[in-house]
């Protein structure tokens, strides 16, 4: 169904922003006007305006092709990246600027994962294809907004709504069930629309057949919005967990870790953190973990310290002995630390909400240490060894290795001449 809107003029205006006049802007539209076509803001710039958010990116539409795109672009001395030209996108960079020009659309075919599209003159055709109504907007360069679905009025109200019917919208691409509790998580208001909700039902089996990488890069937007726990709630409750990530546990940690990040704690180190998130989320070991990682592509760097926050191999707490902290802090760093901390502190919370005065100013200390922590730097290195007469070999690793633990077991005290001395008895004793 199109809305009334569709076929009136414009029905707001953009606010004044310095993204919208800024030179690079006007240039890149200045190109793509050069012939006379017309070039609106498209998506979430116009959306993240009207709401009075920050713009992340800007994208354009325009009905010329994408070969007149990078033609005008290029003309006007602008770079012209064909980044999806297989599905009508281009990249103008403008010096740090980057801009996404894509040319109206229309779905020909889907398969629910990728579309078959064919271009068009009509704006609101290009409307319909759209996921949900706040992202059918569009503006023109002089700011006056186009709302084809009335989704300037469910920005307002906190309503996530798709273009048309749901059941339809997912069918095409079911990402788009994901992104539903993504736009909820971040500018819905409850209750969530409930044609929106039993589509996402209809269809949570289906989100096997995604890639990692799509599902991974929504996953990980829903663990930044604000209160995340609230989201997974409604999504184990349409299926997603059971079809997506079984690996899900109790919602509470979760909770009690973005309340830390964003409310509790007021510290320049400790911020929303995706991965932090979906660790606080899962209920599962080490290998566990790993088979998470791997199904959402996690780089390599990524799937290490999934690993290593879901099954850790140190009791982190404020229980912890000073000596015990410093040489914590020296083998897996600071910020693993405070990865560490953060979520024990949250499993508490999540049993025992109120906890005593003393064990919240224990956690703070220990983050406050996590803080200053400046590391400290092993004094003796493997040509050491080799220069008392050890054969370069697997010896000198087991000899660093035991000096190593010494130093470490003396709350690295010991300089460089007593670790040589030590590093002389041990090879004293190997040979004798």
């Amino acid at each position: 169904m199109i809305s009334l809107n569709a076929t009136r003029g414009p029905v707001g205006k953009l606010p004044d922003e310095p993204w919208i006049t800024a030179p690079e802007t006007r240039a890149v539209i200045d190109a793509l006007m050069a012939k006379g076509a017309e070039v609106r803001f498209v998506g979430g710039c116009v959306r993240d305006a009207m709401a009075k958010k920050p713009i992340k990116d800007i994208d354009l539409g325009t009905p010329d092709p994408p070969e007149t795109v990078i033609d005008l672009l290029r003309a006007a001395g602008i770079k012209a990246i064909p980044t999806g030209i297989e599905h009508g996108t281009i990249t103008a960079m403008m010096g740090a600027e980057k801009f996404e020009i894509t040319t109206l659309r229309r779905d020909i075919d889907t398969d629910g994962r990728r579309a078959t599209v064919a271009y068009t003159y009509d704006w609101v055709e290009d409307s319909n294809r759209r996921d949900f109504t706040i992202n059918a907007l569009s503006a023109t360069p002089d700011g006056d907004v186009y709302d084809p679905h009335d989704g300037l009025s469910d920005l307002a109200h906190g309503r996530i709504r798709f273009v048309g019917l749901a059941q339809d919208r997912i069918e095409e691409d079911v990402l788009r069930l994901l992104r539903f509790f993504r736009f909820y998580g971040s500018l819905g208001r409850p209750p969530p629309d409930k044609d929106a909700m039993a589509a996402c039902r209809s269809h949570a089996d289906k989100l096997p057949t995604l890639s990692g990488e799509r599902v991974r890069d929504e996953l990980l937007k829903i663990m930044l919005t604000p209160d995340p726990a609230d989201v997974c709630v409604l999504m184990r409750g349409v299926g997603i967990f059971k079809h997506l990530l079984p690996e899900a546990g109790d919602v509470g940690r979760l909770r009690s870790l973005a309340w830390l990040e964003t409310r509790a704690i007021v510290m320049e180190a400790v911020f929303p953190d995706a991965l932090r998130r979906l660790a606080a989320l899962l209920d599962t070991d080490a290998d566990g973990a790993k088979a998470v990682g791997e199904h959402l592509r996690l780089s390599n760097k990524d799937k290490e310290r999934l690993s290593m926050l879901c099954a850790p191999k140190l009791d982190v707490s404020p229980d912890l002995e000073d000596a015990t902290r410093r040489r914590a802090l020296h083998e897996i760093g600071p910020e693993r630390m405070r990865d560490l901390a953060l979520l024990t502190w949250a499993g508490e919370l999540a049993l025992t909400p109120r906890l005593p005065p003393e064990r919240t100013e224990g956690w703070i200390e220990l983050l406050e240490e996590c803080n200053a922590w400046q590391g400290v730097c092993f004094p003796v290195q493997g040509q050491d060894v080799i220069d008392l007469g050890v054969v370069q070999g697997p010896r000198v690793g087991e000899l660093m290795a035991a000096l190593e633990s010494w130093w470490q077991q003396g709350d690295f005290q010991a300089d460089r001449d007593a670790c040589l001395k030590q590093l002389k008895l041990l090879i004293e004793s190997d040979a004798g």
